[in-house]
């Protein structure tokens, strides 16, 4: 019998509405398992773990980060999956930072939740939840997991974690991966897209990481843009890496003020990434002159990274280097499937 731990870490799954204030609240996670009686139908077994009290979404950190990243570590060798339960606001930046804290991961981290609580008529967490366990239980003829990387599973899809941005605070379908494609569809059929999911060394241990470095920011570009503000956040203290988001294919003004104060903030180790600011396409760096420009200021390409993806990979690198060369060189590789190049 297969074995999957279901991690409850808060979210509009285990929510239901206060008859007084007509907010949604969290409940008792047992509330949300008599909801779907459905799991006892699985010949998996399903442990549950559940943080407590739970955590609202917008208050996820990377310290929240490291008590989940804790839980998969601890638990690794007695389970075959796992699935968490997690709000939709910040799932994205959740999965990303896990697939960088897992490393060789050999085994499926489902991410899922919903936009309607459980216990509603309409909910689509039901379907979300069911989806999500039987994908993390699921085994080729060889006796490995069939997807063993961290994933967003939402509206019928898997996506890959690193890749994915939350789409819409109203549909179903909340979740897309603009620059990759799914990993799994799930309709009448589920049918895995083998090529697409990543490969491990079964002969390696999964290794967890559990030091991250917030040392970060994001900023986008805008017409009209302020010099004094940009230089306050280039010389801010102790900041080691800024997520810049530009226009387009990763083009920003040619004003001298702007390049010269990219310029000043990587000469003075700060690593400077360029994400575009469209959900779907990538950062060409040598596309237009702008953009050369960029390059000369010592700025590095996001390539076709989200914006979640890239400030958990920074998170991460800093953590684990300490040299800013090492950490572009880093920035501008595919180490958990997260860029194309």
């Amino acid at each position: 019998m297969t074995k999957v731990l279901l991690i409850y870490t808060g979210g509009t799954i285990g929510m239901h509405r206060n008859p007084l204030t007509a907010a949604l609240e969290p409940f008792n996670f047992e509330h949300l398992l008599q909801n779907v009686p459905e799991l006892s139908e699985f010949s998996t077994q399903i442990d549950t773990y559940q943080f407590q009290p739970p955590i609202d979404s917008s208050d996820m950190s990377p310290a929240r980060w490291t008590d989940i990243a804790h839980v998969i570590a601890d638990h690794y060798d007695a389970y075959d999956g796992f699935v968490v339960l997690h709000g939709t606001d910040t799932m994205a930046y959740t999965a990303s930072a896990l697939s960088y804290m897992l490393e060789n991961l050999t085994k499926p981290v489902i991410f899922t939740g919903s936009q309607l609580p459980i216990g509603q008529l309409r909910t689509d967490g039901k379907e979300n939840l069911i989806t999500s366990i039987e994908i993390a239980s699921s085994k080729d003829s060889e006796g490995h997991a069939r997807v063993p990387e961290v994933g967003i599973y939402f509206g019928g899809h898997l996506l890959r974690g690193n890749r994915t941005t939350k789409q819409s605070a109203e549909e179903f379908n909340a979740f897309e991966s603009f620059n990759y494609p799914h990993l799994v569809d799930a309709g009448v059929n589920i049918t895995y897209h083998q090529a697409r999911i990543l490969k491990p060394n079964y002969l390696l241990p999964m290794t967890p990481h559990f030091s991250l470095d917030n040392n970060v920011i994001i900023f986008s570009l805008f017409p009209g843009i302020r010099e004094d503000l940009i230089r306050h956040i280039i010389h801010t203290p102790n900041l080691k890496a800024i997520v810049m988001r530009t226009f387009g294919s990763g083009n920003a003004p040619q004003s001298p003020w702007l390049l010269n104060a990219l310029k000043e903030g990587t000469a003075n180790g700060k690593v400077i990434v360029n994400i575009s600011q469209c959900m779907q396409g990538a950062v060409e760096m040598s596309r237009y002159d702008c953009g050369y420009h960029l390059q000369q200021a010592g700025v590095v390409s996001g390539f076709d990274s989200t914006v979640e993806s890239a400030v958990t990979k920074l998170m991460f690198l800093q953590a684990r280097y300490t040299d800013p060369e090492e950490i572009r060189h880093y920035m501008t590789q595919s180490i958990r499937g997260e860029i194309c190049k």
